[in-house]
């Protein structure tokens, strides 16, 4: 085997305390493979018994992937290979560091111990697609044209620096405004997507909306951290320059407008996936809004809303929880909040399997629609998602929308040339420093140096004055 040398970031990573705990779950599929078994000659079935093994190792961070692997591509994995998702949540970097440790192992590992394939997010994708743990998907059979329908940001942030293709990802995440339905007709005298955009279409008009909400008894959006990716998407500069962290403009708004909407009573002072922030989406909910992406939309409010009409023994269906009572608008700017690219593991004994994975899930038409139209998610593919836009799709948690020309014209919009691979811990680190500047328990300038002192913590080799 070829000795596959970790760029000196990846490596450096290693020097964070490594989370422990990490959860392994097993899928098992039955169905036929990513080859036709009358089209393998005896030779090359041999040679594959004996170059790989039988065990497919994923790592992910939730079981987002898992759901569309076993809905759309378990039925295609050989019956003698098993599944593997190594399972480790994002929080701290601890995915990351789980993932990191299993890499370096990667040449010494056992063939079913070997990482195979493993996903990554905008906020760090660099690390990876710039180190040699990764491979160019060209050496996997995938080719420029199989991704000729993506957006082209998802396909450009998963470049090395030499332009090698190191990831692909099945979804586009545009983000938009989702608006309870029933509050809109309350306060705004109407529930219509165009007429309430109206009423958010910049920052100065959702301020004005902010105070009449509030005046009904109503939040604008549920705590601290719900605007971020509206500012942190549309900065001006990374943020790191060189060495240096450096805060742009536009999180400096983020801090002043979350400190002005707490203080006014505009938000819940929820914190993001916290119980109290999903309350906000159930049927006793407060909350009007919420910016989210597609994968938000289907990942988090639709589960969330149908929460407590699932504990009651409800179906999953229009009119339980606040299931249907939602909408969605542009809202007062346009951002990408996420992300989530395949990228197959240098080293893998299951090379042919990553390939058909990642085709199957990442490029091809009737799978990718199927997911449009079965989980609501935005699919990385803009021949699908216009003919869809255009047609009789309708989402049933949005009350019988169709809001995909929105997502569409928003996806053309997206950049990601501003991201830095730091992004993760630097975005978690100011959020969390700033939760008690916006509680009042500390001052603003207490808050950014904690903020200073996690971000050593966690990448000492950057600087922060």
């Amino acid at each position: 085997m070829k000795k596959k040398v970790l760029s000196g970031f990846l490596c450096a990573a290693m020097v964070v305390s490594l989370a422990a705990g990490c959860g392994a779950k097993d899928v098992e599929s039955q169905s036929t493979g990513s080859k036709d078994p009358a089209q393998t000659t005896e030779k090359e079935a041999k040679k594959g018994e004996e170059s790989e093994g039988k065990v497919i190792n994923i790592y992910v961070w939730n079981d987002e992937f898992k759901e569309r692997f076993d809905a759309y591509y378990a039925s295609k994995l050989p019956k003698d290979y098993t599944v593997n998702f190594v399972t480790t949540p994002s929080e701290n970097n601890a995915y990351q560091n789980a993932l990191d440790e299993a890499l370096l192992n990667q040449e010494n590992a056992k063939a079913d111990d070997k990482v195979d394939m493993f996903l990554v997010e905008a906020d760090y994708i660099l690390k990876y697609v710039n180190s040699d743990s990764t491979m160019d998907l060209k050496e996997l059979g995938i080719t420029d044209e199989d991704m000729s329908k993506q957006y082209d940001y998802t396909k450009v942030i998963a470049q090395d620096s030499n332009g090698a293709q190191k990831g692909i990802s099945w979804q586009g995440c545009p983000g938009l405004y989702i608006y309870r339905r029933s509050i809109a007709k309350e306060v705004l005298g109407t529930d219509d997507p165009a007429e309430v955009q109206k009423a958010i279409n910049d920052w100065d008009s959702f301020d004005k909306t902010a105070g009449m909400m509030k005046d009904k008894g109503y939040y604008m959006v549920s705590g601290f951290d719900d605007t971020y990716r509206t500012f942190s998407n549309n900065v001006s500069a990374p943020w790191v320059d060189g060495d240096k962290v450096v805060i742009d403009p536009n999180m400096e708004k983020w801090i002043e407008q979350t400190k002005n909407y707490t203080d006014q009573g505009y938000n819940e002072k929820t914190v993001l996936w916290a119980a109290e922030w999903a309350s906000g989406q159930g049927p006793e909910g407060k909350v009007f809004g919420y910016f989210m992406p597609a994968w938000g939309v289907d990942f988090v409010m639709a589960k969330n809303s149908l929460a407590v009409a699932e504990a009651e023994g409800g179906k999953q269906e229009a009119g339980n929880g606040s299931y249907g009572d939602w909408a969605a608008t542009i809202g007062p700017e346009s951002y990408n909040w996420g992300g989530t690219w395949l990228c197959a593991a240098a080293g893998s004994d299951n090379k042919e399997i990553v390939a058909d994975i990642m085709k199957t899930i990442c490029t091809d038409d009737a799978t990718m629609k199927k997911i449009v139209e079965e989980k609501n998610d935005f699919v990385n593919n803009k021949t699908v998602m216009e003919a869809l836009a255009k047609s009789d799709y309708k989402s049933e948690f949005l009350g019988g929308q169709n809001p995909l020309q929105m997502y569409c014209d928003a996806a053309e919009k997206i950049d990601m040339s501003m991201i830095s691979p730091y992004d993760q811990g630097i975005n978690e680190s100011l959020q969390i420093s700033m939760h008690d500047y916006f509680n009042g328990t500390v001052d603003k300038e207490t808050a950014l140096k904690n903020f200073y002192t996690s971000i050593k913590e966690k990448y000492p080799d950057l600087k922060t004055e």
